[in-house]
C-alpha cells in the first residue's frame, strides 16, 4: 500500500514537472559597475602610446606616396602637372587613408587584448589616441615629403620637377579613430559578457 502510494506521488510529481511553466524571469543579478579610477592611468598610457604611432604612420606614407611630376611653364616658376599626373592627388590621399585604417585596426585589437582593462574608459582613450595618431601622421608625413622633394634652386623654363605629395583633405585623420571604434565595438559585441571578460584576466 505504501509502495503504491509512493509510486502515485512520484507519477504526479513527474506530470507536474512536465507541465510546469519555465521561469521566464530569472532572479535579478547585479551588473558589474564601470571601473574608472583603476583604469585612468592605463588609459593615459594607451592614449600616449597610440598617439605615437602617428610618427611611423607619417613616415610610411612619405615613402609610399607618389610625387606629382610638373612642368615649369613660365619664367616666374609657374608649373602645371603632366598628363595623368594629377591622379596622384587622389593616390596620396587614398594611401594615407589605408595606412590610417590599418593603424586604427592595430590599436583596436591590441587594446582589446588588454583583458583586465576592457571597458569604456580605455576604449575612449584608444579612440582618442588613434585620432591623435591620425592627426600627427598628417603633420609628420607632410613635413617628411616637403623635405624630401625640396627644391633648392629655381627650375629652368620647361624643366620637369617632382612636386611633393600633399594631403588635400584634413579630415583623413578621422579614418584611424573610426576604425579603432568599429573594431573595439565589434569585439565587445562578439564577447557578449557583461564585464567583457575582465574577471577572467
Amino acid at each position: 500500500m505504501v509502495d503504491s502510494a509512493g509510486k502515485a506521488a512520484h507519477r504526479s510529481s513527474a506530470v507536474a514537472d512536465a507541465w510546469s511553466v519555465p521561469n521566464l524571469f530569472p532572479p535579478h543579478r547585479a551588473r558589474p559597475k564601470v571601473v574608472v579610477k583603476a583604469d585612468l592611468l592605463p588609459a593615459v598610457s594607451v592614449l600616449s602610446t597610440a598617439g605615437l604611432l602617428g610618427i611611423p604612420l607619417g613616415w610610411l606614407w612619405s615613402l609610399m606616396a607618389p610625387a606629382q611630376r610638373e612642368r615649369v611653364v613660365t619664367a616666374d616658376g609657374q608649373r602645371v602637372p603632366l598628363e595623368l599626373e594629377s591622379w596622384h592627388r587622389f593616390d596620396d590621399l587614398a594611401i594615407y587613408g589605408f595606412l590610417a585604417l590599418a593603424t586604427g585596426l592595430l590599436i583596436g585589437v591590441i587594446v582589446w587584448l588588454m583583458r583586465e582593462r576592457r571597458g569604456p574608459v580605455v576604449f575612449v582613450a584608444a579612440a582618442a589616441g588613434a585620432a591623435l595618431a591620425g592627426w600627427l601622421g598628417t603633420q609628420i608625413g607632410v613635413a617628411f615629403v616637403n623635405s624630401k622633394y625640396a627644391i633648392d634652386t629655381a627650375p629652368a623654363l620647361g624643366a620637369v620637377i617632382s612636386a611633393a605629395p600633399q594631403l588635400e583633405s584634413g579630415w583623413i585623420w578621422v579614418a584611424a579613430p573610426l576604425m579603432t571604434s568599429l573594431v573595439y565595438a565589434l569585439l565587445a559585441a562578439w564577447n557578449g559578457r557583461e564585464d567583457l571578460g575582465r574577471r577572467l584576466g
